[in-house]
């Protein structure tokens, strides 16, 4: 049977001539949650694109189960594998319902016709999201994050082996983005869905990744358990922060505590 293993190898990828990642290697465990971080413009988005298939690599290549995905048939990549962009963008007036049935199209072929089990897909979607009361409802009228579970509740109908997520929790105050983290946990336990999301939370990243990346300028800085990445070095060296590290009192993980620059400048005054 089939692991559904994803894995980068020696992947170099940008845009025109402009390279962003240089050889970078990462393989994804399956059946576990992977969570990315680093800086702004450090690559994230560009890797979850080579790993989809959106962005071809300048070099290396992105293996799923041994074969390169490049070499795949589109529909038949897109039954395995889906992504969730960032700010992605909706056919004008279309419904809840319809967009979310979109992520059936995998499916879908010339002598095909829509199935319970579309049907299904969809409903059980849009109830996991708590969208199901808004299926009616056109999806430009809806407030930011309702528009982003939509697209999360359409990732989810495409019932795919591996999902990857560009900032699943833009736009959703903390209440919402702990559900959707949630949510992907649960399809992580209950389908053994591989689930990539880039986080821009370090705490919310360390509570929820069985495995946790870190990104500087294009390449892996330091992968593994939140335990094993999560350090004062690797927040400085990453990110340019001063920080602190304690256990988080809810799950035991690591937690960030920023200082920030006036509380470093008092404590440095208050030393004699």
């Amino acid at each position: 049977m089939s692991d559904h293993a994803l894995k980068a190898n020696a992947v170099s990828a940008g845009y025109g001539d402009t390279t962003i990642l240089h050889g970078l290697d990462l393989t994804v465990p399956p059946g576990k949650i992977t969570v990315i971080v680093g800086a702004n413009a450090c690559g994230k988005s560009t890797l979850l694109k080579a790993m989809s298939r959106l962005l071809s690599p300048h070099a290396g290549e992105v293996l799923l189960d041994g074969k390169s995905i490049h070499n795949m048939p589109p529909k038949a990549l897109a039954r395995l594998l889906g992504l969730l962009p960032q700010s992605p963008v909706a056919p004008e007036s279309i419904t809840v319902a319809d967009l979310v049935s979109r992520g059936r199209h995998p499916y879908q072929s010339l002598f095909s016709r829509w199935s319970r089990q579309d049907d299904q897909a969809v409903d059980a979607a849009l109830r996991a999201t708590k969208i199901a009361e808004l299926a009616d409802r056109p999806v430009d009228e809806l407030s930011g994050g309702q528009r982003q579970r939509v697209w999360i509740a359409m990732a989810l109908a495409q019932e795919t082996k591996v999902l990857l997520l560009d900032e699943p929790t833009t736009f959703l105050d903390i209440n919402h983005q702990v559900e959707v983290l949630d949510l992907l946990m649960d399809l992580n336990q209950t389908r053994g869905t591989t689930i990539v999301m880039v986080l821009h939370d370090l705490n919310l990243a360390a509570r929820y990744a069985d495995h946790l990346v870190a990104m500087k300028d294009g390449e892996i800085h330091i992968c593994g358990h939140p335990e094993d990445v999560l350090d004062e070095a690797m927040v400085q060296k990453v990110f340019g922060l001063e920080s602190r590290i304690i256990s988080d009192p809810i799950s035991g993980r690591p937690m960030m505590i920023p200082i920030g620059r006036h509380r470093l400048n008092e404590n440095r005054r208050a030393k004699p």
